[in-house]
């Protein structure tokens, strides 16, 4: 199993939508890196649901249920989206300033790439974030 961080803003669609709709496409990538990474997601791999903008956490955890297939919101045919189901929700949020501030994090995309919106998490960060999250599901 992979592990993977998608980012939302919360104003356009969060976490609690997500709980709302459990299953839901991840639509709207127009980034060639980020729709890469969609398109590399397997089903059952994880990912940390985090708000951007807003809140600036990772706030959840979701799962592939549907692999990549071409995004309904895209015109053009170019881009790609999956499923995502959720699996829970952290029960301490994890800020950014928090993973900013430890030196465990410093080759994590998220703090490298602050713009990409869909991006790999290893598998020793996966374990720190989610130590941090409080977050002991498997």
């Amino acid at each position: 199993m992979a592990h993977w961080l998608v980012k939302s803003e919360p104003d356009a669609f969060s976490w609690d939508q997500q709980v709302q709709n459990g299953t839901e496409p991840w639509t709207g990538v127009r980034n060639a890196l980020a729709s890469n990474n969609l398109k590399a997601m397997k089903r059952g791999d994880r990912s940390f649901f985090y708000h951007s903008n807003i809140g600036k956490a990772i706030v959840g955890v979701v799962e592939v249920v549907r692999e990549a297939y071409p995004d309904p919101t895209d015109e053009t045919g170019r881009w790609v989206c999956v499923d995502m189901r959720a699996v829970g929700p952290l029960p301490q949020p994890v800020p950014l300033a928090a993973i900013k501030a430890d030196p465990d994090f410093t080759d994590l995309a998220l703090v490298r790439m602050s713009r990409l919106s869909v991006m790999p998490v290893s598998d020793a960060h996966w374990a720190k974030l989610c130590k941090l999250g409080g977050w002991t599901r498997k």
